[in-house]
């Protein structure tokens, strides 16, 4: 039997105790008692899922870390290790989680390359169809064989008829043409009886898809442009276009409206053929400096790591990135990656994603600056000019002499 507090006793202390202090004189059994929970670190559960739980053969043990997203209000360091899901692929880790997308949007830069790709919408057109130059048509007559014949528009835009001459044909349809050269050749026939078929239509477009045909060598109906430094492309018919700045869908939204100014029936597609290529400067203490390329999100750590890592003496409290902005002006931040790179903050804020361009300088330390001060002015400057050695060896043995 074991006394306990019981505060909805009437019973209280006789020296006069506040019922917040007063002990209860019931005697309940130990078995009564609320007992604390049986804690069994084999079947530990936490938001429902049992952290000592294997997840198979190839990860039987829980992996305790950090999940830096917690951190809002600052760094988290080591001490705040709880289980994690650290291996949900198990032998699977190396092919790597799917993440997040780089980027929303992805917008065209200089040097760019893209494969515009031409294609032929077979649709049916709104307006009718009118004329232009180089469309081929036959001419027949029921009245006369003679004015029988296979024309082409002139670059003009007029064909030539027997006995009417030159008939413009540009921006007339096949039966606005038909009728006028039916009125025309009324003064030499009393029916004409005159029929116009189209042979061959869309001439212009026909040529401008003749300059992106590649069906007989690599490829299909496309075309490559590069991205001039002026934020521009070329293309058959429509110029210089602007992209700069532009994702992929609004560079074929401008095409569709340039096009369709003077086109029908044909659409383009832009398709990312290959990237400007991307670089960061690793420079300082590093075992490789140089000019290294941006095939992914990469950090200042890893370029670090990409230049083989720090020497002895570089000053990683005062890692400096400089970076040039949209408008290329000049931005620079310091960074204390010492922390991270000793194993000491698991969650550095100091961490940052590198930008292309970015300069990434590991400079000396004060004691390597001094070491090289030293070495400038005594071991190659003022030592190597005044030999102090000699100078000293002979006051001693001149003045042992006398």
């Amino acid at each position: 039997l074991k006394p306990i507090q019981n505060p909805k006793s009437k019973i209280q202390n006789r020296t006069g105790a506040s019922p917040r202090h007063s002990v209860s004189t019931e005697f309940v059994p130990r078995a009564a008692l609320p007992q604390p929970p049986i804690q069994n670190p084999k079947s530990k559960i936490q938001n429902g899922i049992k952290l000592c739980q294997a997840l198979g053969p190839a990860a039987p043990y829980p992996i305790k870390g950090l999940d830096c997203a917690s951190g809002a209000c600052g760094e988290m360091g080591w001490d705040a290790a709880r289980p994690i899901p650290w291996q949900r692929y198990a032998q699977g880790e190396y092919v790597g989680h799917e993440r997040l997308r780089h980027v929303d949007h992805y917008r065209i830069r200089v040097d760019d390359e893209i494969e515009f790709v031409f294609r032929l919408t077979r649709m049916e057109s709104s307006q009718p169809y009118q004329l232009t130059v180089g469309d081929e048509i036959r001419v027949e007559s029921l009245s006369d064989a003679t004015l029988n014949r296979d024309l082409v528009v002139q670059p003009d835009g007029y064909i030539t008829l027997p006995l009417v001459n030159e008939v413009r044909a540009t921006q007339h349809t096949v039966p606005q043409l038909r009728a006028e050269v039916e009125r025309r050749l009324k003064q030499f026939y009393k029916e004409p009886a005159i029929t116009i078929t189209p042979v061959r239509l869309n001439a212009q477009l026909e040529d401008l898809r003749a300059t992106s045909d590649a069906r007989f060598g690599f490829g299909g109906q496309s075309r490559r442009a590069r991205v001039t430094p002026e934020g521009t492309i070329q293309l058959p018919a429509l110029g210089n276009v602007p992209v700069q700045g532009l994702t992929l869908m609004e560079v074929q939204r401008e095409l569709h409206e340039r096009l369709g100014r003077r086109f029908e029936g044909m659409e383009i597609t832009p398709v990312l053929g290959t990237r400007a290529p991307r670089y960061i400067y690793v420079v300082g203490e590093v075992r490789t400096p140089g000019r290294y390329e941006l095939t992914g999100p990469t950090t200042a750590m890893q370029a670090i790591s990409m230049a083989g890592g720090w020497i002895y003496g570089g000053n990683l409290w005062n890692t400096v990135v400089f970076r040039r902005g949209d408008d290329w002006r000049l931005l620079a931040t310091k960074l204390d990656l010492r922390g991270p790179l000793y194993g000491k903050r698991p969650c550095p804020a100091d961490e940052i994603w590198l930008n292309d361009s970015d300069i990434v300088l590991v400079p000396k330390s004060r004691i390597l600056v001094a070491d090289n001060v030293i070495s400038l002015l005594f071991t190659q400057g003022l030592w190597g000019i005044v030999p102090f050695s000699t100078a000293t060896t002979f006051s001693i043995t001149r003045f042992g002499a006398l």
